[in-house]
This record gives C-alpha cells, sequence and structure tokens, in this order.
C-alpha cells in the first residue's frame, strides 16, 4: 500500500458514497487508475465492505452501554455458545473477546434503561456460562465510531 492507497482509504471511511469520479478528483488522479486501486483494495481484503452510518437517536437506539462479561468456565463449549449466541443479540452492535479478565466486552445499543434493563436480566444475564458482568454507561460520545 502506497500513499495513494492511504488516501483512497481515508476518503473512503469518510464517504463511502463517492463516485471514482469524485474520488479521482481529491486525490489527484484520473478515474481509470483509482477505478482500479480501489478493485485491488477490495480483493485483497483491505476494503471489506460498505456501510451507511445511523444516527442512533433517529434510530432509537441513542442509549449506549458498553457491558463486560465474565464466564463461569472458559472451554471452548462455553465460549462458542456464549459468543454465537451475543452475536445473535440485535442490541448487540459490537462484541470482543479480550485477552485476561474480563472476558468480554460488548457494546450495546438501545431505546432507553428499560430496554437495557431487560436485555441484560433476561437475555445476557440468563446465559448459563455468564459468571458476572458490569455495566459502564455513556455519558458523551467524544469520538465516534467511523
Amino acid at each position: 500500500m502506497d500513499e495513494l492507497d492511504r488516501a483512497i482509504i481515508m476518503h473512503l471511511q469518510q464517504d463511502g458514497r463517492l463516485t471514482h469520479s469524485q474520488l479521482a478528483e481529491r486525490i489527484g488522479l484520473t478515474p481509470s487508475p483509482v477505478l482500479r486501486r480501489v478493485k485491488r483494495l477490495e480483493q485483497e481484503g483491505v476494503i471489506t465492505g460498505y456501510r451507511a452510518r445511523i444516527d442512533p437517536v433517529a434510530a432509537g437506539r441513542s442509549f449506549e452501554v458498553m457491558v463486560t462479561a465474565e464466564l463461569r468456565v472458559n472451554n471452548r463449549e462455553n465460549v462458542e455458545a456464549f459468543e454465537e449466541k451475543v452475536a445473535s443479540f440485535d442490541e448487540v452492535v459490537e462484541c470482543r473477546r479480550l485477552f485476561g479478565l474480563p472476558d468480554y466486552l460488548i457494546w450495546v445499543a438501545v431505546a432507553d434503561l428499560e430496554s437495557f434493563e431487560r436485555f441484560l436480566t433476561a437475555k445476557l444475564m440468563d446465559l448459563p456460562a455468564v459468571a458476572r458482568v458490569s455495566s459502564h454507561f455513556t455519558m458523551r460520545v467524544v469520538k465516534p465510531r467511523a
């Protein structure tokens, strides 16, 4: 990857709907080489997809909570079952398995405190492998996800 590839990636991260002509104008190339570079970055797996950024307030999911979870026993069966179930929950927007404790960092986005309480008690805490959860409420978003 060179500086032009990095510039392409930066501009696409800011606005994934840019046309190849607009992208070419921004980085100082003609559209044909930009198209070839974008296709190569996609084929090499550098660009893995394009997404719409959603306003959480407008989508009714402005109550965001970071939840940490620890499992009772860290064996393959528990880990796989836990991860499969957590990944299926619509309320979970991101889940990361960590080294050490806690075992997982889970970002949850719901409408309000009541919705979060229902999710936490009826879904997450109800999973058999879960030993402990801890919730950390967002006061203010300083830098949002790209």
